[in-house]
């Protein structure tokens, strides 16, 4: 069963290709996506974030899964040298980390409902466990952000998560908070192959917000693989992203 929905801003698919899949079980994946859209969206004034930016809730009062959230940008912080900076308030923006967050949390909750075959997809940043409907890895594409139409790369993923950071499609929506005035121009895609979604969610960010320096930041990371493009595109690959790619 594959369902896409549009919630969070983007469209969101999730598919389990194992017998006797429910309605119900796929409605549950939805609604958690909706509660993480309820309560991290700076969009919407009823958030725990839009709270938090008025400060009528501070990080000792937030959620539990708030809390969660804070540290985790705290900890990217830090091992990013500061790339990745999801603001205090009035501007917490945890957009950057949440979304990762959200579908490595869906795969969980699949997985522990013996679910063995299936992806969890949004707005492009992928968890995959087991087979495709194939009998064979999950495949997914790396979209060339001069023709949406098209896909650059094939990978296969295997347990791995992925996400890319861009500005194809949303514009100038991430920045580096070294510079903050300075729009990253040099790059207009950034893919990350992590050991799941959030954490190549969260670096993806990171090393989209590095600029070109941002895929040598991904090849020192253990357990990391990047494929870039830069305005010109012009691709550069971490030295093992090449494992991935399907021939």
């Amino acid at each position: 069963m594959r369902v896409t929905r549009s919630t969070m801003g983007m469209p969101v698919t999730v598919e389990i290709v194992d017998p006797n899949v429910t309605d119900e079980m796929i409605d549950q994946a939805f609604t958690y996506f909706q509660y993480v859209d309820e309560t991290f969206s700076p969009f919407k004034d009823t958030s725990e974030v839009s709270r938090f930016n008025r400060g009528e809730l501070t990080p000792t009062t937030v959620s539990e899964n708030f809390q969660t959230i804070l540290r985790l940008a705290e900890q990217t912080k830090r091992q990013s040298h500061g790339f990745f900076d999801m603001g205090t308030p009035p501007h917490c923006n945890p957009s950057g980390i949440v979304k990762g967050w959200a579908i490595f949390n869906v795969a969980e909750q699949l997985k522990a409902a013996g679910w063995k075959n299936f992806y969890v997809d949004a707005g492009g940043d992928i968890q995959a466990h087991g087979l495709s409907s194939d009998g064979k890895l999950w495949r997914v594409g790396i979209r060339n952000p001069f023709n949406l139409k098209e896909n650059v790369k094939i990978i296969t993923p295997g347990e791995h998560g992925v996400a890319t950071s861009g500005t194809y499609e949303r514009g100038q929506h991430i920045y580096n908070p070294h510079n903050p005035a300075k729009h990253i121009e040099e790059i207009v895609s950034l893919t990350v192959i992590g050991p799941n979604v959030y954490d190549a969610d969260r670096f993806a960010t990171a090393a989209f917000a590095m600029g070109a320096k941002g895929i040598h930041f991904i090849e020192q990371l253990p357990g990391y693989d990047g494929y870039m493009i830069d305005r010109a595109g012009v691709a550069t690959a971490t030295s093992n992203f090449h494992t991935y790619v399907v021939t």
